[in-house]
């Protein structure tokens, strides 16, 4: 079934706003830096696509602006990892892994779903469609590390596979904010000129 952009942004919203309270509810009950980071990025995911829906309408320079809106909230969900992992490393106890690892394997349909809805228009209406389709495809990779993270804790019984994927997490976060930044600013220079 092929959708229109809109379409396509209103599911992935709708999609990302759900996950984001399973993914709360399990990272809380089980104490999990990595999916604390997810749950925080699925909220801003959704958050990223109602502004996309709101601005699909608007001129080139309005969304530029808007991009540049976009790229500010991407980094949120990295600055509250980095906040919770450091509270973590103060007291490194490893989450439950079976918990973790399905619930990363829940995330990852979620976000590969997300990616094939928006990969279409990943070219189109600059930096708005970029930020999504970038937060989609940023957040299977991250989803394959909590997975990851949630198999090696079952081997190592340590909090450490769960803390280096919620900063990997961050990191990719933070990349994503800056292309975006960059793709918003030339929008504004193109739309300027």
């Amino acid at each position: 079934m092929k959708f229109t952009l809109r379409q396509a942004v209103i599911i992935v919203a709708v999609l990302n706003f759900g996950y984001f309270g399973v993914e709360f509810t399990m990272a809380s009950a089980i104490g999990s830096v990595a999916l604390f980071a997810d749950s925080v990025d699925f909220l801003e995911d959704a958050s990223i696509n109602l502004l996309i829906l709101v601005g699909l309408g608007w001129t080139a320079l309005n969304r530029g602006r808007l991009g540049t809106l976009l790229a500010g909230i991407l980094l949120i969900p990295g600055i509250a990892t980095i906040w919770t992992a450091l509270e973590k490393v103060v007291t490194p106890v490893a989450p439950s892994p079976l918990p973790l690892t399905i619930t990363g394997l829940g995330a990852l349909a979620i976000n590969l779903f997300c990616a094939y809805l928006l990969v279409q228009f990943r070219h189109h209406h600059g930096s708005l469609t970029k930020a999504a389709f970038l937060s989609a495809r940023n957040d299977a990779i991250a989803n394959i590390g909590i997975i990851a993270a949630g198999l090696l804790t079952a081997i190592t019984v340590s909090a450490w596979p769960d803390l280096i994927v919620g900063v990997g997490i961050a990191i990719l976060n933070l990349n994503a904010a800056r292309e975006v930044y960059r793709a918003a600013r030339k929008e504004i220079r193109d739309a300027a000129t």
